[in-house]
């Protein structure tokens, strides 16, 4: 799921399925939670419902079983957001043929305020039974206000304007410019002063050069075989190139030889079998070297490297000679080519270190935000924020489903085809069926409508509707569940349930656990129901804004009585 985790990367294809998938396990609870309702084998009590901070709540938990039936109570240290401060061992009182098992635990909390203790699963010869959920009140202790402290009011502080730093952002973008023109600039300067001195009037006397050089380096002798071959290949294809004009650079060692010949026999060049031998066995040993990872003896190396500037002496040699203003001026010719290009490379060096230099710059500018505003402003302001961009988008009122549901969303909510999930047992109670979604459980914002009609006229147990849908959560991998419940009443006076709470759930992609805000409206009109369920990041202010914009813009159509 992704900031975090919900962020994630799964596909609304994927997303959809699941959802409907889901849908299945909804129905089915929902339709046994009504007057279908069957009656549990957990019986569920508890000592005192108000309580004071760090007092213990004591729950009991009553199964009668067979003899030959198992039973697993549940364990932990907490229970949603009650502690588990003690557990008690396991009272076991014989009636008849079966037996009568009793499990306490010692809760307590220690901050005020009203809490649920949630549902329990207990297993039943490996089969799972829930407890009822239970509604609790944590008393606050009294202060006497009289004995604190009193402080100086402090004073009040202007929020920022939204425009306040725009010239700072326009500083930023034109120092980056400035400095960009400034490296290259420096850089500029630098390489007008540093000319290269080795500017060769001929072919043959850069070659000869560079071969010495390259000796110098004794690359072969520590071991960087592959780096002599190439370098040994790059001069001896420059020199034939810049003096014989074929184009050996991007030649294979085959069409180069095949060039070679070409050549000479166009330009009447004396050149000797053996000499094109000897240089074609040199460069696809170096073909072998560089791409098959050969690697020959020291000898070889030697005799390679004499046969290359045996090779270039005799094609030099071979070259007819022109007359004298001919040859001045195809060397100048040569010479100002080589030149341009390198002028040419020194251009595209300072190109690329000022780019690199103005992206530093960047780096440090982000860092510098990080480290005093804060990654969320950056995120936030800089990245992006899914929910933020969700927020300030254009917002839809629209009605969903029958008896339908009025409400303004972010995106405009995508029926689902939630009748082919239904199992055929719901056909016999359910009249019409209808589900729209945005999003999906391991996006950054989820949020459905859906609409419930029965054949004949039920009575709803709301509370154990919330409770099916908590569990349908659980069922979809949520963990750790929190159940807050209220009532709620529209605008118009339409009055039902809201559940609110958290959970964690563990990210399939990042295998990281996540925790997840929801909070589920519930309405049971007669001969229907209509539920609004939404899910985000806990701690997303944007997602909080969302939330609380849509349902505060809930409307119920009536149904008649």
């Amino acid at each position: 799921m992704s900031v975090c985790g919900f962020k994630s990367k799964i596909t609304n294809q994927q997303s959809s399925i699941k959802n409907l998938m889901s849908f299945k396990y909804y129905i089915l609870f929902l339709l046994f939670t009504t007057t279908l309702f069957a009656q549990k084998r957990v019986e569920t009590s508890i000592d005192t419902t108000k309580n004071k901070i760090g007092a213990q709540f004591n729950l009991t938990l009553r199964i009668v079983v067979d003899t030959t039936e198992t039973v697993t109570f549940p364990s932990g240290n907490n229970f949603g957001r009650m502690e588990v401060i003690r557990n008690y061992v396991v009272d076991t009182v014989k009636k008849d043929n079966r037996y009568e098992l009793i499990k306490k635990y010692g809760l307590a909390q220690f901050d005020s305020g009203k809490y649920t203790v949630p549902s329990l699963k207990v297993f039943i010869n490996q089969k799972p039974y829930f407890s009822d959920s239970l509604s609790v009140e944590v008393a606050n202790v009294s202060v006497d206000t009289l004995q604190q402290k009193m402080y100086e009011i402090k004073p009040i502080f202007g929020a920022p304007s939204a425009s306040s730093g725009i010239w700072k952002w326009l500083l930023i973008v034109a120092l980056l410019v400035g400095v960009g023109f400034l490296v290259y600039y420096l850089i500029k300067k630098y390489q007008k002063k540093k000319i290269d001195k080795e500017t060769f009037k001929t072919p043959i006397e850069k070659a000869t050069s560079l071969l010495n050089t390259l000796e110098k380096k004794e690359l072969w002798q520590k071991g960087e075989v592959k780096a002599y071959y190439s370098e040994l290949t790059d001069i001896t294809r420059n020199y034939i190139e810049e003096a014989i004009e074929i184009p050996a650079m991007e030649s294979t060692t085959s069409e180069l030889i095949v060039g070679l010949r070409n050549a000479s026999q166009k330009k009447k060049m004396a050149v000797s079998q053996e000499t094109l031998e000897n240089l074609e066995r040199v460069l696809k040993q170096a073909d072998l070297v560089k791409f098959a990872k050969s690697k020959p003896l020291d000898f070889e190396i030697s005799e390679d490297k004499k046969k290359i500037e045996k090779a270039i002496l005799t094609l030099d040699n071979a070259i007819p000679v022109e007359v004298e203003e001919e040859d001045d001026i195809l060397n100048e010719a040569q010479r100002q080519k080589l030149i341009k290009e390198k002028l040419k490379k020194k251009r595209n060096a300072r190109i690329g270190i000022a780019i690199a230099s103005v992206v530093g710059l960047i780096v440090g500018v982000f860092t510098f935000f990080v480290l005093t505003k804060g990654f969320d402003f950056v995120k936030d302001n800089l990245i992006g924020h899914p929910t933020k961009d969700l927020m300030e988008g254009e917002w839809v009122l629209s009605e969903y489903g029958n008896p339908s549901v009025r409400v303004e969303t972010p995106k405009v909510l995508k029926r689902m085809d939630a009748k082919k999930t239904l199992p055929k047992e719901a056909f016999a109670v359910i009249k019409d069926m209808q589900l729209f979604s945005y999003g999906s459980l391991l996006d950054n914002f989820y949020l459905s409508v859906s609409t419930l009609q029965y054949k004949e006229q039920i009575e709803i147990d709301l509370n154990k509707g919330l409770e099916g849908s908590v569990r349908i959560l659980e069922a979809q991998g949520a963990q750790n569940m929190i159940l807050k419940q209220e009532d709620f009443s529209t605008k118009e006076g339409i009055t039902g349930k809201k559940g609110y709470g958290s959970f964690s759930m563990i990210d399939p992609i990042k295998k990281e656990s996540t925790k997840i805000y929801y909070e589920i409206l519930i309405f049971g009109q007669e001969g229907g129901l209509q539920q609004i369920v939404i899910l985000h990041e806990e701690g997303d202010e944007y997602a909080n804004q969302i939330s609380e914009r849509v349902l505060n813009s809930v409307e119920l159509k009536k149904v008649a009585q």
